[in-house]
């Protein structure tokens, strides 16, 4: 099977699981490095925004499982229309040179929200990507999980990052809107064991699944968490989100300046499922890793 965007953080897990239940693992990558990859993965230079790229790598696959995206936290090199590039061409893509070769199963890894007309343009074009594998003609399974977090993940090193763009140098740290946006943090492990789930198993066929973990924390607790790990007291302070707003927006044309009004966006709505569909697995929430224990809280 090929994975595209196996080399990067949640791939390398799910590259991992599925070599350990016996599979011919093959990741797609537009700079694949061998050394980083898991025993027994191979490798192939493709790019999803590039078809002709696609064609060979596809060939003669049972499955394909597309991971390749942009974080949602920062603003992408090229600006955020690079999210429709890379995450709803670059789909619409890898379906195309999948259909054409016949493959058996498509699993599309999504996000928690996406919505083809969603207020930021990484949840658009996450929509318009789920979108085009739904119209396809591929059994197909979609996963829209919420943050994940673990070693190699950026969640963490994200929440340190806020401090340093709104408080460098001083001893408190102001969240926008007091961080009372609510995240339901999910584990890489347990989730590549369900995104192997979803390659293998024909009852989740034509199925999307919202995939949580067990806490739903807000990122003034998840902040908490983070320093209290490292044995550092932080003091939070309310940033008004309109002001977070304006600051943003001015700061985006600062070249190199991480976040924007987009990023700004995303913090004015929870980021929690309404119902977990773990259950889907054969999983119990109360047997997915918390945060805290994680973090060793």
């Amino acid at each position: 099977m090929l994975v595209a965007g196996g080399n990067g953080f949640v791939g390398t897990h799910l590259c991992r699981e599925l070599v350990d239940r016996g599979h011919e693992v093959t990741v797609l990558a537009r700079t694949p490095d061998e050394d980083d990859l898991p025993e027994g993965v191979d490798a192939v230079v493709g790019d999803v925004t590039a078809i002709d790229s696609l064609e060979p790598a596809v060939a003669d696959r049972d499955a394909v499982v597309n991971l390749v995206a942009l974080s949602p936290l920062s603003v992408p090199d090229g600006g955020n229309e690079m999210h429709d590039l890379v995450h709803r061409r670059g789909t619409e893509n890898l379906v195309t040179a999948a259909e054409q070769a016949g493959v058996d199963r498509f699993v599309q890894m999504s996000a928690l929200g996406a919505d083809p007309d969603g207020d930021t343009a990484y949840i658009r074009a996450k929509g318009r990507a789920e979108t085009a594998v739904r119209k396809s003609d591929l059994s197909w399974v979609v996963f829209r999980p919420s943050v994940v977090f673990g070693e190699g993940g950026e969640f963490v090193s994200f929440t340190k990052r806020l401090k340093r763009m709104f408080a460098p140098g001083v001893p408190v740290y102001p969240l926008p809107g007091g961080g009372k946006t609510r995240f339901q943090p999910i584990y890489v492990g347990d989730l590549a064991t369900m995104l192997a789930d979803g390659v293998e198993a024909d009852e989740h066929a034509e199925k999307t699944y919202d995939i949580g973990g067990p806490e739903s924390l807000t990122l003034r607790e998840i902040t908490e968490l983070v320093y209290e790990s490292e044995g550092k007291n932080v003091t939070i302070i309310s940033l008004p989100m309109a002001l977070a707003g304006v600051g943003l927006t001015v700061l985006d044309v600062v070249p190199g300046f991480p976040m924007g009004p987009d990023q700004y966006r995303s913090l004015k709505f929870d980021n929690t499922t309404s119902e977990n569909d773990v259950g889907a697995f054969g999983v119990d929430e109360e047997e997915l890793l918390t945060f805290r224990e994680y973090l060793g809280v």
